[in-house]
This record gives C-alpha cells, sequence and structure tokens, in this order.
C-alpha cells in the first residue's frame, strides 16, 4: 500500500463466527465519526492465523488508523474516535489498547501481573464491569496491551513468520512498536469504551508453544526492563 490517507479510520477483525461479526460491526457503525473522517470495515474469515489475516487486511487498505478488535468485542463509547485521534497527536504514539501491561511479568502472561485500563465483561457465568487499574494523567505507557482492542497509528508487519496461531501476536506486536521506537499507551479510562463477550479462555498446546516463541525472540526487551 502506498500513501496513507490520513483522514480515514479501518476497523479490522477476523472471524470464525457470522452472528458476533455482525453484532460488532452494528456498534461500529453507531460511532460518532469525527468530520472529514471516513470509516471502513474489513474482516476475514478464512486467516490461517491473527498476524496473518492483520497482515492481508493492513496492507490492502488505505487508511492511515487501523482499530484491530475481537469479533466478540462492541465498542459502546460513542466518542471513542475522537479520543483515539486526540492520544495519536502525539506522534510518537505507535498504539492504544483499553487494557495493558505496565511491567510484563518475566513469564509473558499478561494476566499474571499487574494491568491497567477497563472493560466490561460477559460469559457464561456472569457479566461484569473491570476496572483493572487508572493510568496515569490522560495515559500511561505499557509494555503490552491485550489484543481484545489495538488501535495503530503506524503499519508494522505483524510476525506472522512467528506466531502461526492467535495467541501472543497481541504482546509481540506491542514488543515490536516498542522496539521501532514508539509507545505503547493505554488512556484513562474511568468507564469503559468497549464490552467483550469472552466467555472461557481455553488454553491450547499452541499457546504455551508461542509463549515459548515470544520468550526466546524477545529475550534481550525481557532482560532490558529489569535492568
Amino acid at each position: 500500500m502506498g500513501i496513507s490517507n490520513n483522514k480515514k479510520i479501518c476497523f479490522v477483525i477476523c472471524t470464525n463466527n457470522e452472528l458476533y461479526l455482525e453484532e460488532a460491526i452494528h456498534y461500529v457503525y453507531g460511532l460518532c465519526v469525527p468530520e472529514g473522517y471516513e470509516i471502513e470495515i474489513l474482516s476475514t474469515a478464512d486467516a490461517r492465523s491473527m498476524t496473518s489475516g492483520y497482515n492481508e487486511i493492513m496492507n490492502y487498505t488505505d487508511a492511515k488508523y487501523k482499530i484491530y478488535i475481537h469479533q466478540d468485542v462492541m465498542i459502546i463509547d460513542k466518542d471513542i474516535l475522537f479520543k483515539l485521534l486526540e492520544i495519536f497527536e502525539d506522534e510518537s504514539i505507535g498504539m492504544i489498547g483499553v487494557v495493558g501491561s505496565p511491567k510484563l511479568p518475566d513469564n509473558g502472561i499478561m494476566w499474571n501481573g499487574d494491568r491497567i485500563g477497563a472493560v466490561y465483561t460477559s460469559n457464561v457465568f456472569c457479566s461484569d464491569m473491570k476496572i483493572l487499574g487508572y493510568a496515569n494523567n490522560d495515559y500511561e505507557e505499557v509494555e503490552a496491551i491485550d489484543g481484545l482492542f489495538m488501535a495503530t497509528q503506524y503499519d508494522i508487519p505483524w510476525r506472522e513468520d512467528l506466531f502461526k496461531h492467535w495467541d501472543f501476536y497481541d504482546i509481540s506486536q506491542s514488543f515490536e512498536f516498542r522496539k521501532a521506537g514508539y509507545k505503547v499507551v493505554v488512556p484513562k479510562i474511568d468507564k469503559p469504551w468497549v464490552i467483550h463477550d469472552d466467555g472461557l479462555s481455553v488454553l491450547k498446546n499452541s499457546y504455551y508453544e508461542d509463549r515459548l516463541l515470544f520468550l526466546k525472540e524477545y529475550q534481550e526487551m525481557m532482560i532490558k526492563k529489569e535492568s
């Protein structure tokens, strides 16, 4: 893709469930769009992995701003685009999440450590509002963000050469942005911007394989943060 359209925002979704996709799109169309901007929604249902699906769409669209969301994420803050664009006025910020890890645990598992951000969650047991922690000031720099929502203003290839399944793509991309010199941040969120109908996590063998791949690939960055 050549010169990007800096007045265009693309929502990127990998999907395997048509009902979830329709619901996510319904909420996107309910958002307030800043004057002069346009939005598009691109999805893929046959991606080999999250990284390959995201690369395919990233390279297809000319939108400068991209919002990568899970198919089971419903965006309920109608002014979210205004908030994201305001944060992205700082050109040093490359990526924004709604949940993130200020300091990623040594084992690479985000939920084993402290997180900041907020989200409404829903599963077979309950629906709840999770305030995981408040950012300092308007936003706080973090080491990694959760893949349920990842907004970018620059394009950096997703590591499909390494992560060929559906896990650790988000933490890897966070490290890739930071390696490129960009900040990864979570805004101060008093009331969740999204609902994540995440159900129950079932960790397959590939999760643990990808965790080891992540730790090996980013070993130097993990060591530096301890020094």
